[in-house]
């Protein structure tokens, strides 16, 4: 079974549009076979980039982890006027988020990585809607290492459902984390993670 974290070089292309609209702004977004939620934006991401943008703070950068073709960077940086870095695994994911970036207007970078691989510096805000089906050894690797790329006042934004483990994930977070629960709907939690 092919999966949105793997590189299949033989999957047939079907570009299409998506359209999502916030604040006046109509976003387009170029999505293909072999991405992550290719046919609508995921619930999830929209969730999470509206429930941040709620609590927004100033911040001048951020790192989305498993940024997809590109809707949770993109968003952000248009309604933010910041500029950040999109990483992914898979490699059409990249070169779609590229496209959108462009095609969007933002100065949003992306680049392929596997979780921190080719990261480097400090970010005030790590944004994730993690690859639940990559298992959740991956999922808490990108949790609990996320703490080393963050500003000493930074923040880290994942969304997690409650059905795909959101809450035992959570708890085993909390050694590291102070752990605050912004939002839930359609059993999606929106949690926000802070160094001790």
């Amino acid at each position: 079974m092919n999966h949105y974290f793997t590189n299949d070089e033989n999957l047939k292309s079907e570009r299409r549009v998506i359209k999502y609209n916030y604040n006046s702004i109509c976003y387009e977004f170029i999505s293909d076979n072999g991405v992550f939620s290719k046919s609508k934006i995921d619930y999830g991401s929209k969730i999470l980039v509206e429930t941040y943008l709620k609590n927004k703070k100033n911040i001048k950068n951020f790192l989305d982890v498993g940024s997809g073709y590109g809707f949770i960077s993109i968003v952000l940086s248009k309604e933010l006027k910041i500029k950040g870095l999109g990483i992914d695994v898979n490699k059409r994911a990249i070169k779609l988020a590229l496209e959108n970036a462009k095609n969007n207007q933002v100065s949003v970078s992306f680049k392929e990585s596997n979780i921190y691989e080719q990261v480097q510096g400090k970010y005030d805000l790590i944004i994730t809607n993690p690859p639940i089906r990559a298992g959740k050894k991956v999922v808490l690797e990108i949790l609990s290492k996320a703490k080393d790329y963050l500003e000493k006042e930074g923040e880290i934004w994942a969304v997690i459902r409650k059905d795909q483990g959101a809450k035992s994930i959570i708890k085993e977070l909390e050694t590291l984390y102070k752990i605050e629960i912004k939002e839930k709907s359609k059993g999606f939690y929106v949690f926000v993670l802070k160094t001790n």
